[in-house]
C-alpha cells in the first residue's frame, strides 16, 4: 500500500524578500545588486520541509545596482542578455536537512542558455503567523557559483594588471514564504 504524504505549498512574498548578487570589483571592492522580480514555489511536507520541491525565476530585465550605465551592460549580452533570455531560473534536485534548522540545496540554475548544478546552503529562519493569520517561514540561501560557467563572459583588466569584475559570484537570498 503507498503511503500519502500530506503537502503544503507556499509562494515567495515578495515584499518580504530579497534575490541579491555580490560580485568584487576591482578586486578592492564589493558591487552588490539585486533582482527585484521574481517568483518562486515550495512544495513541501506537511511536517516540515526536508524534501522540499523548489522551483525559482526572476526576470533578467530587472537587475538593480543602483548604476543605470552598469545596469544596461549587465542586461546586455556581454553578461544577461535580456533580450534573449529574459528569465534564469532554478529548479531542486534534492532539500536535505543537515541539523535542526540547516539545509543542502541542490538543484539546476538556468541562466542564458546554460544549466548547471549548484549546491545553496539554507538557514532556516523559523516559521510564525503574521497579525493576518497567515503562516510565514523565513529562509536566507548562500552561495557561490562562477559567472563563466553561464556565459556570463565579459572580461576587462586595469592598467595594473587587476581584472575588473571577479568569476565569483556570491549568492545571498533572504526569502519568506508564506502558504497559500
Amino acid at each position: 500500500m503507498e503511503t500519502i504524504i500530506k503537502t503544503k505549498t507556499w509562494a515567495i512574498d515578495q515584499a518580504h524578500s530579497e534575490i541579491l548578487f555580490k560580485v568584487k570589483h576591482m578586486m578592492v571592492s564589493t558591487v552588490t545588486g539585486s533582482f527585484d522580480e521574481f517568483k518562486g514555489s515550495v512544495t513541501a511536507p506537511e511536517a516540515g520541509f526536508e524534501n522540499a520541491q523548489i522551483e525559482f525565476r526572476a526576470l533578467t530585465n530587472s537587475i538593480n545596482t543602483r548604476n543605470t550605465d552598469r545596469d544596461q551592460h549587465l542586461k546586455s549580452d556581454d553578461f544577461f542578455n535580456a533580450q534573449e533570455y529574459p528569465e534564469m531560473t532554478f529548479v531542486s534536485k534534492s532539500f536535505t536537512k543537515q541539523d535542526d534548522n540547516t539545509y543542502q540545496l541542490l538543484g539546476d540554475l538556468t541562466i542564458r542558455d546554460v544549466t548547471k548544478v549548484v549546491s545553496l546552503e539554507v538557514t532556516h529562519e523559523g516559521t510564525a503567523v503574521d497579525p493576518y493569520g497567515q503562516n510565514k517561514a523565513g529562509f536566507e540561501i548562500t552561495g557561490t557559483i562562477n559567472r563563466k560557467d553561464f556565459n556570463l563572459k565579459w572580461d576587462a583588466v586595469t592598467e595594473a594588471g587587476s581584472i575588473v569584475v571577479s568569476n565569483e559570484v556570491r549568492l545571498v537570498l533572504n526569502v519568506q514564504l508564506v502558504e497559500n
